[in-house]
């Protein structure tokens, strides 16, 4: 009876563990498409705004001050053209007035403004691109740790199943970032870089891909700068997973109890979709930034120095250039594009999942 009854408790959390990897894998990519389409275009705003931070030159009728390397000194000039070593563009010496980002609403109106409103899904195309294979990894595979680890810590150390969620979460987001880990760099740079003349078609996420392993001919770095900055995308995404995790499960599992009946798709929405959104919104805020460096890393054009940053010392420039401030550059519209994104893609992943399960109980 006993035993009995820890089945039954734990199929009302979890009724559809039977479900194949395909399966879940297809809800998953459901779950991600729909996501990415509609936070997309906070995605460009907090790129833009870290971007700016690190001294990216958005071009208009403005001139950026850039710090010497030898020197505490601000110099005017931008650094895309300038030899190694010369200068490097800060956000805090900038002297732009009309084209530098004041705050995310301000991103917003200035995209619009200056580039057209269907700007603000630029870098789609790559994020459904990254989003569904990478979803289609992470999810399934998070649901296969935790019910493999949840099994094997309920009978052999009770003690250690609240911690099945942290870890998990930490497998599966690795094994995903580094398997899609080229279409995120080529997202970021898709995103991060202003077009010049709003008619003009930018490049996609092939081109920007070839420019990245050609950034300069003769260089002998090739596809190996399609791998820079996966330590600090592994850093922002390892913790992030650990600490969505951690807050998703107790939380969602405390809502479906509260209800006290036996879920159906009302109630396995509204529970996934809260803790989806509070978690989500608590991890991003969290990591913010971890994610800063990232996107410093991904954009640096510079293929020496991109070839031997490292997270440690991106985070300590950050620190450096910005301060407190500078760690955190985009933080409104990561936190709010997080929330809704975890909140829309597992309470999405979850219905198809139990709308599947019913219709194999069929």
């Amino acid at each position: 009876m006993v035993e009995e009854a820890k089945l039954d408790s734990k199929s009302k959390s979890i009724p559809n563990e039977n479900l194949r990897f395909g399966e879940r894998a297809l809800s998953a990519g459901g779950a991600a498409f729909l996501s990415a389409v509609i936070v997309n275009p906070l995605d460009v705003v907090k790129t833009r705004l870290q971007a700016q931070a690190a001294g990216v030159p958005y071009q208009g009728s403005c001139r950026l001050g850039c710090f010497d390397t030898n020197s505490s000194q601000v110099v005017h000039g931008l650094r895309s053209n300038s030899a190694p070593g010369m200068c490097r563009i800060t956000g805090s010496a900038s002297v732009c007035s009309d084209n530098q980002y004041k705050g995310t609403l301000d991103v917003f109106y200035k995209i619009i403004r200056q580039e057209g409103f269907s700007r603000l899904w630029r870098g789609t195309n790559a994020s459904l691109a990254l989003a569904i294979p990478t979803v289609g990894i992470y999810m399934p595979c998070y649901d296969y740790f935790r019910n493999i680890m949840e099994e094997f810590t309920t009978e052999k150390s009770p003690t250690l199943t609240i911690y099945v969620p942290l870890v998990a979460g930490t497998i599966a987001r690795s094994l995903a970032c580094i398997s899609c880990y080229p279409v995120e760099l080529a997202r970021t740079r898709m995103q991060a870089f202003k077009g010049t003349q709003r008619d003009v078609k930018l490049p996609g996420v092939w081109k920007t891909l070839v420019d990245v392993v050609n950034p300069v001919k003769g260089s002998n770095n090739g596809y190996r700068m399609l791998w820079t900055g996966l330590g600090a995308q592994l850093a922002r995404d390892v913790p992030f997973s650990a600490i969505c995790w951690s807050i998703l499960e107790p939380t969602r599992r405390s809502i479906q109890s509260a209800m006290g009946e036996e879920p159906g798709a009302g109630s396995i929405i509204g529970a996934n979709f809260t803790a989806g959104f509070v978690a989500g919104a608590v991890a991003a805020a969290a990591t913010c930034p971890l994610d800063v460096a990232k996107t410093r890393r991904q954009i640096e054009k510079n293929t020496d120095r991109a070839m031997t940053m490292t997270t440690r010392q991106t985070l300590a420039e950050i620190w450096r250039d910005g301060g407190i401030r500078g760690m955190f550059s985009g933080a409104g519209a990561r936190v709010g594009r997080a929330g809704p994104s975890v909140a829309i893609v597992v309470s999405f992943y979850e219905v198809v999942k139990y709308g599947l399960h019913n219709f194999h109980q069929q």
